[in-house]
């Protein structure tokens, strides 16, 4: 396994590691979260408020329709006047619980308009463009060794999972928590005793929550691993559509993704039954106590130890609220688990140490002469396996270099270490001879072009996408590359010139045009090292011919690396470097290896018996 794959098993974080971590991450946000709890706590001021005045409301009519009863209470020693009618004084707190409600409606829009701004507008978008960020850090060994599904997961939903633990979990926590003290305490201090009695299950309740939280946890990580494959098989399909048609293999593939979606769906189920179970016993222990209140609460209101209104509807009006927020608990530790599995994904990629940047003590370098030399470099994408050992050789500045060798002997490997992509596991690579290691990544890649086997539009225009590597480019510039990359008329021939903009990954464009594109965007940086990775693959024989005459001028006076099969691309070279099973087995010219013994000449007249059978085919197919 490669050392940069994310694997849960080597990064099983503690709960409470992870929670200390989202706690530091709440913190950045302190101001708002302290205003979104400010509005709730006054939220919940205000509705004890409308309760109580609710229940003096009660005590008055029970007084006047029994006058033997004792007169309600009211709070801070504050009565209407005695002359005023029992009429009026119901009108008055009418009015008074209607003007708090009126207040809580507004406030509470104020709150929900808070909790979006915070998550929506701060939260996600920052933590969101962290991941990407890193990701932008990160070297090809951790993309080669994780599928981009589970990439893109962790940086959408795994980070909207990250941000429930802020508005769903921690502020949503510390309101229960306030709630909870703050509703027990006026039920003492109704009746001390009835409280006692009808909170005496909620022992049971942390029990519970605990035994939901250990059977959770592994449920919503599996769930996570689960949409990593079926993301991944529905982006697969997708990216190879015209593979899938056109070996008519769509009944195959639409019953892989319908199997990865239903496993999903499945263990959904299994999810939902799991808080479906936890949230009804919740609910159940919760009207144990209403029934604790009616039969104590009934027994003291008969008895005149206790107040119709201000005493057991007030009370049980507190207790429903007690008991709704400790049926909360349910939510809340789902949304525990839920933030918890997202953060722990999230911070697997942010963890991730950057294996390829530039070093402290980095030395700058403005423009490169071009020399290049690989001393004893041996390197695999894994630890287990070279796919290059011992190679060493050195380049002059200015020379055109072929790279030649069977699939498989590590011809882009050896050019993915010139511009750092990769580090060698042993050996060094020098450029103008100081250590690749020890130069500012950032200078070293801008004094190299790269042209890769697969070439990558962007959907912008066509000029965006030349100047993609230098966006300050002129025009004029940019159409100097696409001539010298034999791209200028083609561009011309569409619909807006070099202003259209191109589809998908350039879908609107055939192979040779895209490839031509890329080599007009490497040679717009007018780099002192070139890289072409077989930049002829996707080109037919007329537009090489007219692709190579265009960049013999372009590579004078800059060091060449070709990844080449093709002997129009082999005579154009000063230096032909041949691999075979990742070792260097022959070097020289062209010529001078052609004259010699050797699998460059064998590989040469491979070739040369293909095109001559080519040739006598076409003309035996001649009138």
């Amino acid at each position: 396994m490669s050392a940069n794959r994310i694997d849960p098993s080597e990064t099983n974080y503690a709960n409470g590691e992870l929670i200390k971590r989202l706690l530091a991450l709440s913190w950045r946000y302190k101001g708002d979260c302290l205003l979104v709890i400010g509005l709730q706590l006054v939220l919940l001021t205000m509705g004890l408020a409308g309760l109580g005045f609710a229940g003096i409301g009660v005590d008055v009519i029970h007084h006047e329709v029994v006058p033997d009863t004792e007169p309600p209470r009211w709070p801070f020693g504050l009565s209407p006047p005695d002359s005023w009618s029992a009429t009026a004084v119901i009108g008055l707190v009418s009015g008074l619980v209607l003007s708090l409600a009126l207040i809580r409606a507004v406030l509470n829009y104020k709150y929900q308009m808070s909790v979006a701004k915070l998550v929506q507008q701060k939260i996600v978008p920052n933590l969101r463009g962290q991941v990407y960020e890193k990701l932008q850090k990160l070297d090809f060994r951790f993309f080669d060794a994780n599928a981009s599904g589970s990439i893109i997961n962790r940086v959408t939903s795994d980070v909207q999972n990250v941000r429930i633990f802020v508005d769903g979990v921690l502020v949503q926590a510390l309101i229960m928590i306030i709630s909870l003290v703050v509703f027990l305490i006026f039920m003492m201090s109704i009746h001390f005793s009835l409280t006692l009695a009808c909170l005496a299950t909620t022992p049971l309740l942390w029990v519970a929550s605990v035994m939901f939280s250990r059977r959770a946890r592994p449920a919503f990580v599996k769930n996570r691993e689960l949409i990593d494959e079926m993301v991944r098989a529905l982006a697969e399909s997708v990216q190879g559509v015209f593979a899938v048609k056109g070996f008519g293999r769509e009944k195959e593939e639409r019953t892989k993704f319908f199997d990865s979606s239903n496993l999903v769906r499945d263990h959904m189920r299994s999810i939902f039954i799991l808080v479906s179970s936890f949230g009804p016993s919740v609910n159940m222990l919760t009207h144990v106590n209403i029934t604790v209140l009616l039969a104590y609460g009934g027994y003291l209101v008969y008895n005149k130890e206790l107040a119709l209104g201000t005493g057991i509807v007030v009370f049980s009006g507190l207790l429903q609220q007690f008991s709704n927020q400790v049926s909360n608990i349910s939510g809340l530790a789902n949304k525990v688990q839920r933030s918890l599995t997202g953060a722990r994904r999230v911070f697997e990629i942010l963890d991730t140490p950057v294996a390829i940047a530039s070093s402290p003590d980095a030395v700058s370098m403005e423009k490169s002469r071009g020399s290049v030399e690989f001393r004893h470099v041996s390197f695999g994408y894994s630890k287990d396996e070279y796919v290059l050992e011992d190679v060493s050789f050195a380049v002059e500045p200015g020379h055109i270099v072929a790279v030649v060798g069977a699939t498989g002997a590590g011809k882009s490997a050896l050019l993915s270490l010139i511009p750092r992509f990769y580090d060698p596991d042993k050996g060094e690579v020098y450029i103008d001879g100081v250590d690749a290691k020890r130069l500012k990544l950032e200078d070293l890649r801008r004094n190299i072009g790269i042209v890769f086997q697969e070439s990558f539009m962007f959907s912008n225009t066509i000029a965006s996408n030349i100047a993609f590597g230098n966006p300050w480019a002129d025009r004029e510039r940019i159409e100097k590359a696409a001539k010298l990359a034999s791209a200028h008329e083609f561009i011309l021939e569409m619909p807006q010139g070099y202003d259209s903009v191109l589809g998908e990954a350039g879908s609107n464009l055939s192979g040779g045009q895209r490839q031509r594109l890329a080599i007009a965007r490497a040679l717009l940086l007018e780099p002192s090292i070139l890289i072409l990775d077989d930049p002829t693959a996707a080109i037919d024989a007329g537009t090489e011919d007219e692709i190579l005459r265009a960049m013999d001028n372009a590579m004078k006076g800059r060091t060449t690396f070709v990844v080449a099969h093709r002997m129009s691309t082999l005579r154009r070279s000063d230096y032909v470097i041949v691999l075979d099973n990742g070792c260097v087995v022959q070097t020289g010219s062209h010529d001078e290896l052609l004259s010699s013994r050797g699998l460059y000449r064998n590989l040469a007249n491979l070739q040369v018996v293909d095109d001559t059978r080519s040739r006598d085919q076409i003309l035996n197919s001649a009138p």
